[in-house]
């Protein structure tokens, strides 16, 4: 596979970006981060009003559809089982998003510094950005909160999000808004196909700061910062790798009742698959991914990046 998977949907205006003479791009950049503005402004959430809104967490309920948790992969397991593990999913979903809010946040504070004197329209849209990214910080760790009083000791979530935001925020500013913008895109994609799929999703903030840092790039620094991109993809599959050891740790715990070893390594390499899914593989099977990473980068790098997923895809 030489490049990473991309399809039609967004191509003529990613086209349309990188081609334009560069007063016509800026004009078509400002335009972009006002419709990023004006939906910030349109929709508007609050976490109580919107969200929460005086519920608590129904436990006879899965917390991930199937889509996600791959729950229904696993037909040895009792309905109730299933429910468990489901539920143990969400818990460490929200905290993960957490932990990806917090480097996301950070980084766009960052770029933002860019703008200062500048076109102030993109300064507006990336301080919004940034309020939704600590709000979402908020949220997550409340969802945590209310999920933990409903469930039985001994969960544990691993990484330590200032330390990932650490080791993130080291790497160059292109493989971050890479990540940050594989990151936006599955978001929406989880939220469309699951949650709500007539909302109306603001356009990727991070997907303009993204190509705005490539255009910047020598070809050198460039190639750099693919290997910092496979680095950071790897170290995010370490990641998932470890909570999902934990999770399932947990999950033999709490259900109740011993498994042959066929079985607990089915739910092993099923929960494993299922994160790298939610967190990977859903992000790089979206045509708009490829599409921007594709049109940055040599065929050489797409193939170097390829051979990096290619464990994890499989």
């Amino acid at each position: 596979m030489s490049e990473v998977a991309s399809g039609s949907s967004s191509a003529a205006d990613v086209a349309a970006i990188h081609l334009a003479q560069p007063r016509q791009a800026s004009h078509i950049a400002s335009a972009r981060y006002a419709r990023c503005v004006e939906v910030s402004k349109r929709i508007r959430w609050d976490i109580d009003r919107d969200v929460i809104r005086h519920r608590e967490f129904d436990f006879t309920m899965k917390f991930l559809p199937d889509g996600l948790s791959f729950v229904d992969r696993l037909p040895f397991l009792g309905a109730d089982e299933r429910r468990l593990l489901s539920q143990i999913q969400g818990r460490s979903y929200a905290n993960i998003f957490g932990l990806v809010e917090r480097f996301i946040g950070a980084k766009m504070l960052e770029v933002s510094r860019d703008h200062w004197l500048g076109d102030q329209i993109a300064l507006e849209a990336l301080v919004r950005f940034t309020d939704e990214e600590l709000k979402h910080q908020e949220l997550f760790r409340r969802i945590e909160a209310m999920i933990g009083a409903g469930m039985p000791a001994g969960y544990s979530f691993l990484p330590r999000p200032d330390d990932v935001a650490s080791v993130v925020l080291g790497k160059s500013t292109w493989s971050v808004l890479a990540l940050t913008c594989l990151i936006e895109l599955f978001t929406q994609a989880h939220y469309r196909a699951s949650i709500e799929p007539d909302g109306e999703l603001s356009p990727l903030l991070d997907e303009l700061e993204w190509m705005r840092e490539n255009a910047k790039m020598a070809p050198e620094m460039r190639d750099a910062a693919v290997d910092d991109l496979i680095s950071l993809v790897g170290a995010v599959d370490g990641i998932l790798q470890a909570q999902a050891a934990a999770d399932v740790h947990y999950f033999f715990e709490v259900c109740g009742r011993p498994m042959a070893a066929t079985e607990a390594a089915a739910v092993r390499a099923t929960v494993l698959a299922a994160y790298r899914w939610q967190y990977i593989v859903s992000g790089v099977q979206i045509p708009r991914f490829g599409e921007m990473l594709n049109g940055m980068i040599s065929q050489a790098q797409a193939q170097r990046i390829s051979t990096a997923l290619a464990p994890i895809m499989a």
